[in-house]
């Protein structure tokens, strides 16, 4: 995917929004509610974009969609396991980069 690995400009981030929505609906699969999907997505669009702070308040000041209590549930209260997405995420980075052992 493209950018999803470096800071982008928040207006990159917003025209990558469909391959993001790709990518989200394929790795957060396992989440059980649409909403834990969303509040993911809304993530991972706060975590791309240049700025220094990573904590929920800003991210969720420098998104269009960001609620600050809605990511904050999804981060710290929503009740998700993260195996699952993490093994899908290793899943398809191997599967990008090939890697040796």
């Amino acid at each position: 995917m493209v950018g999803i690995f470096s800071a982008v400009k928040l207006g990159e981030v917003e025209r990558l929004r469909g391959e993001l929505a790709e990518f989200v609906a394929d790795v957060f699969a396992s989440l059980p509610r649409r909403d834990q999907r969303r509040w993911g997505a809304c993530y991972l669009r706060g975590l791309m974009p240049d700025g220094r702070h990573k904590s929920i308040q800003p991210m969720a000041e420098r998104l269009p969609d960001g609620n600050m209590q809605a990511l904050q549930q999804f981060v710290n209260q929503s009740p998700w396991e993260w195996t699952p997405v993490r093994q899908r995420i290793a899943q398809r980075l191997s599967e990008a980069i090939s890697p040796e052992v």
